[in-house]
C-alpha cells in the first residue's frame, strides 16, 4: 500500500489520481500506523511553507516523517519542508536534507511555472529516462545545489530539481503533472 500524507497541502488528489492511472492502490491519510506500515510514502504539497509546517506540527507529522524507514517521496512543497530551513515565512523544516530553501531573485518572472528541462541525473529514479527532459514546475522558492542533488534545473540560476538521502527522495517538479516522464518517475519510485 502507498500512503499519501494528508495535511493542508494541495495536490494530494492529483497524486492519488496519478497512482490510479498506474493501477496502484493508495490511501490519503494522517494516521501514524498506516503511514509507518505503508510500503512507500508520498509527501506532496502545494502551498505556503510556514502555515503548512504549523499544520504538520499540530498533527505530529513533522516528527514522524524523518523517522520513516521505507522509501519516502517529497514533491514540491513536500521537498522544501524536508530541508533544513525555508526563507518563505522564515520556516524551520524537518532537516532531512541539510539544505536551505531560498526565494528566487525577483529579476525575472516568479514563480517558475511551466515546463523546464532537468539534467545531470544521479539517481535510479531516472532509470529509462533520456537526458535533458522537460517536467512541470510551479514554485517561487528553490533548493540550493548540494551533495544530495540528483538532478538540476536552471531558472534564473541552477537549483536542485531533485534530491536523495538514504530512503528519502524528493522532486521540486510535479511528476503527477509531467506526462509520460512523470509517470515513469513514479513507477521507478514504486519499484524501489
Amino acid at each position: 500500500m502507498i500512503a499519501i500524507i494528508k495535511y493542508n497541502g494541495g495536490n494530494v488528489n492529483s497524486v492519488e489520481n496519478a497512482l490510479d492511472r498506474l493501477g496502484v492502490e493508495s490511501i490519503i491519510t494522517d494516521d501514524f500506523g498506516l503511514i509507518r506500515n505503508a510500503d512507500k510514502v508520498i509527501f506532496p504539497g502545494v502551498g505556503e511553507a510556514s502555515s503548512t509546517m504549523k499544520i504538520l506540527k499540530e498533527k505530529g507529522l513533522n516528527q514522524l516523517i524523518p523517522t520513516l524507514k521505507q522509501p519516502v517521496l517529497g514533491i514540491c512543497l513536500g521537498m522544501q519542508l524536508m530541508c533544513k530551513n525555508n526563507e518563505e515565512g522564515n520556516t524551520v523544516g524537518m532537516g532531512i536534507f541539510d539544505i536551505k530553501v531560498k526565494k528566487f531573485p525577483a529579476r525575472d518572472i516568479v514563480p517558475h511555472m511551466g515546463w523546464n528541462m532537468i539534467s545531470n541525473f544521479k539517481s535510479n529514479l531516472f532509470s529509462g529516462i533520456e537526458k535533458n527532459r522537460d517536467v512541470y514546475f510551479v514554485h517561487s522558492f528553490y533548493c540550493e545545489l548540494s551533495a544530495n542533488t540528483t538532478s538540476t534545473c536552471d531558472y534564473i540560476l541552477p537549483f536542485s530539481a531533485s534530491l536523495q538521502k538514504d530512503n528519502f527522495y524528493a522532486m521540486q517538479f510535479h511528476p503527477e503533472k509531467s506526462g509520460k516522464i512523470g509517470s515513469l518517475l513514479l513507477e521507478n519510485f514504486l519499484k524501489l
